[in-house]
C-alpha cells in the first residue's frame, strides 16, 4: 500500500538545481493525497524552463510507480518570494558570518561524514522525551560529563534546534572555531559540544521551517570535526517532529534513552517517543526518571512532588528498564567557580554520583554489543 513515508522516501533522491538538496528536504513536495494507491501531490518549482519541468514529471511518475502508485496526478507551482526568503536562511546559518554553510555540500549527500558511515564505532545515544520540561537536557548534559568521567570520548549534539540549552547550562561562553574549513566544537569537562546556539546572537527566535532544521542537522554531522568519540549523545527536541525522525533515519544504529517526570501524563506522552523508537527499530536502552523526589537537606526525608511510578509504569510498557531516579533539584555550584556551570553535578555530589551509576550502565549496555 503507498503511504506518505513511502512517497517521501521514493522521492527524496530528487534533487532541485538551485539549492542542491532533496525535493523532500525542501519541503517541494506538498498537498499530498492518497486515494485507492492513486497519488495526487504538488510540487514546488524554482526553475521554470520547460525541459526542466518536463523532466521532473517523469522522474516523479517513475519513482512512485515503483512503490506501486497506480496513477499519478502533479500540481506544479513557481516558488514564492516567502519560500525563496525562507530558504535564505536554509544556505547562511549565521547572519554575522561566525560559519557561512552557503554552496556547502553538506546534507546533498555529495559527501559523506565519517560518523554516519554504518561502521563507525560511534555509540550514538538520542535522549528524547515525550514534553519539554522534564528535564531532558540537564540529563543529556550530566550523563555526557559521567561518561567523560569515566575516561570516554564524549560528544553532544544538541539537536534541539528551537530550544538549544546545552551551552548555558554547561556554562560555555566560548564559540566553536573555524579550522580548514571545519567547525571545532567547543570543549568543556571533557565534552565536546555543537549546538545551535551558538550561531544565534542574543538569544533570538529560531523561526525556521522543517527542510532548514534538516540542513542544520546535516551540517553538524558533516561540517564538525568531532575527531575519535566513544559515545556522541544526540538532545533531541521534545516530541515526534521533524528533527526527530531526522535522527532516526540518518542513525538507524543509534540507540535511546527515554526521559520522563514521575508524573503518570507525562510517561503516558513519553512513551509515544518510545513508539517511535520501536517503531523505527531504535533499542530503547532504559528510561531514566527526573525529579522522583525532593530530598530534605537536613532531615533526608523524600517528598514525590511530582507523584511516583512514573518512569517505572513507562518502562514497563516498552520493556525496557528503569535506568536511574534523579532528584529534584539544583547542583550547588558558585558563579565564582571557574569550571562554573548552572546545571553539572560535582562528581563528589549525591546527584553526580547517581549520574556516574547512569553512565556506567550506559557502558555496560555498550559493551554486550
Amino acid at each position: 500500500m503507498v503511504t506518505k513515508e513511502l512517497i517521501r522516501q521514493s522521492l527524496e533522491p530528487i534533487t532541485d538545481p538551485t539549492y542542491g538538496a532533496s525535493i523532500v528536504e525542501l519541503n517541494f513536495v506538498k498537498d499530498v493525497v492518497i486515494k485507492e494507491n492513486r497519488v495526487s501531490l504538488t510540487c514546488v518549482l524554482s526553475v521554470t524552463d520547460e525541459s526542466y519541468k518536463a523532466s521532473l514529471k517523469e522522474r516523479i511518475e517513475s519513482a512512485l510507480s515503483q512503490i506501486g502508485a497506480e496513477g499519478v496526478h502533479i500540481r506544479f507551482r513557481e516558488i514564492t518570494d516567502y519560500e525563496k526568503n525562507q530558504l535564505s536562511a536554509y544556505e547562511n546559518v549565521s547572519e554575522a558570518g561566525s560559519v557561512d554553510t552557503a554552496g556547502s555540500n553538506a546534507g546533498t549527500g555529495q559527501e559523506a561524514a565519517p560518523l554516519l558511515n554504518p561502521e563507525s564505532p560511534v555509540n550514538f545515544i538520542a535522549v528524547a522525551s515525550g514534553k519539554g520540561g522534564v528535564g531532558k537536557s540537564t540529563v543529556t548534559a550530566n550523563l555526557a560529563v559521567a561518561l567523560a568521567r569515566l575516561g570516554k570520548r564524549v560528544g553532544i549534539m544538541d539537536a534541539d534546534i528551537y530550544g538549544f540549552s546545552i551551552p548555558d547550562m554547561m556554562g560555555i561562553e566560548e564559540q566553536p572555531q573555524l579550522v580548514d574549513n571545519r567547525i571545532i566544537p567547543v570543549e568543556k569537562f571533557g565534552v565536546k559540544v555543537i549546538s545551535m546556539g551558538f550561531f544565534v546572537e542574543d538569544n533570538s527566535p529560531v523561526i525556521w521551517r522543517g527542510p532548514m532544521l534538516g540542513k542544520m542537522l546535516h551540517n553538524f554531522f558533516h561540517e564538525v570535526d568531532w575527531g575519535e568519540l566513544d559515545y556522541l549523545l544526540l538532545d533531541l527536541p521534545p516530541g515526534t517532529g521533524d528533527i526527530a525522525l531526522d535522527i532516526h533515519q540518518l542513525l538507524p544504529q543509534s540507540k535511546e534513552i527515554l526521559v520522563t517526570t514521575p508524573h503518570a501524563t507525562a510517561a503516558f506522552v513519553a512513551a509515544r517517543a518510545g513508539a517511535m523508537a520501536v517503531h523505527t527499530k531504535h533499542e530503547i536502552i532504559g528510561v531514566v526518571e527526573n525529579m522522583a523526589y525532593y530530598e530534605c537537606s537536613k532531615c533526608g526525608e523524600k517528598d514525590y512532588v511530582f507523584g511516583r511510578g512514573g518512569g517505572g509504569m513507562l518502562a514497563e510498557q516498552l520493556h525496557t528498564q528503569l535506568l536511574a531516579q534523579i532528584p529534584l533539584g539544583a547542583p550547588d555550584n558558585h558563579i565564582s567557580e571557574p569550571d562554573y556551570s548552572p546545571s553539572v553535578y560535582k562528581e563528589d555530589s549525591n546527584t553526580g554520583q547517581l549520574y556516574l551509576e547512569l553512565a556506567r550502565s550506559v557502558v555496560q549496555h555498550a559493551q554486550k554489543d
